[in-house]
């Protein structure tokens, strides 16, 4: 799909906090104008974009990735310069001690802080650290200093470098810059038939942006593509993983909010084995994404989840294998086709 990782490498690196997508939104229309034959930014920022195929669609496809990612905003000031904050979307406290951060427009360097170690007595050792007794520090010395550079409401993104190496890429925000980086490479290849893409806004606090997008397009049937957890790590039994990274993209049943289209999933399963690639059910029923708000649009819309798998998703950065996005990719163009050719159930 890609000779190389750069689109995909600055789209994590752009900034992106739910409801602050912005210059996600600015590369993501850039690299789709030359393809699409009509792209609006919805009142909510939501990018709509309808490409054309060779054929006209049997069935209304919409293709749908979030473009915001997990972060922090903060809430007020302190006496001492420190900056109070509230997780965006959702996030473990315990990944955020140390780690250095980018606060607003500007992007003012910060670290978030926490008691020192050798300052915290025995039971305090033992417990969470609960996000309410943390701060961002930016090295301002007064309230005022600070004031000068944030204020309340600003963004705060995670800093993490791209590495592509030993068959993974690892990042800030692959959920879900990956999955805008698997549609935009389909928008650039040439479709049998036509489909509409949604880059939606807002999925980590609710989604709303694909609750807007599929009452705007009223779609027939959606592929939601997304980032899931891969719980291939140490300490989780193998028969309590989710997902492998390795097994190819995870195709899901049901999640907490949606049960999917039972013929979608099977299709995808059957056409990934027919051709070859490397594909996986999600085995358990967690989490939820923009397919919760999209399959009950309007009179309803067929619905089913490709998403890759990811260690450490909601974290400061994430782990996916690069055969696992190419056969993503593949998977995706190929269920694409079969969906959207087809005719319209009654």
């Amino acid at each position: 799909m890609m000779a190389n990782w750069e689109l995909l490498k600055r789209l994590c690196a752009a900034r992106g906090v739910s409801g602050r997508e912005d210059e996600v939104r600015e590369l993501i229309l850039k690299e789709i104008g030359p393809y699409a034959e009509k792209t609006e930014v919805t009142p909510l920022g939501n990018v709509i974009a309808f490409k054309s195929g060779e054929k006209r669609a049997g069935t209304k496809l919409m293709l749908a990735a979030h473009m915001d990612e997990v972060g922090l905003a903060v809430t007020r000031v302190t006496d001492e310069g420190l900056l109070k904050f509230s997780c965006v979307g959702g996030i473990d406290p315990n990944v955020l001690p140390g780690r250095q951060v980018l606060v607003g427009k500007r992007a003012v360097p910060g670290v978030a802080g926490v008691k020192p170690i050798h300052m915290l007595k025995k039971d305090e050792m033992e417990k969470r650290v609960p996000a309410e007794e943390l701060y961002l520090d930016i090295g301002a010395l007064t309230k005022e200093e600070a004031e000068a550079a944030v204020s309340p409401g600003d963004e705060a993104t995670f800093v993490s470098r791209f590495c592509a190496q030993n068959g993974v890429l690892s990042a800030k925000a692959l959920d879900d810059r990956a999955g805008c980086a698997l549609l935009i490479g389909l928008m650039k290849k040439r479709l049998k038939y036509d489909a509409v893409f949604a880059f939606t806004v807002q999925e980590e606090v609710g989604s709303a942006g694909a609750r807007t997008a599929a009452f705007a397009v009223e779609p027939d049937a959606a592929v939601v593509v997304e980032a899931t957890t891969a719980a291939d790590v140490p300490g989780t039994d193998r028969n309590r993983q989710v997902c492998r990274l390795g097994d190819g993209p995870a195709v899901s049943f049901m999640d907490r909010r949606t049960v999917y289209d039972a013929e979608y999933y099977e299709l995808a399963l059957r056409t990934a084995e027919r051709e070859g690639i490397r594909c996986q059910p999600k085995q358990a029923v967690t989490g939820a994404n923009d397919a919760s708000v999209i399959h009950i649009s309007r009179a309803g819309v067929r619905t089913v989840a490709v998403s890759l798998p990811c260690r450490y998703l909601h974290a400061p950065a994430g782990v996916v294998s690069q055969e696992d996005f190419r056969a993503a990719g593949e998977l995706l163009a190929l269920l694409a086709e079969k969906i959207a050719g087809k005719a319209q159930r009654c």
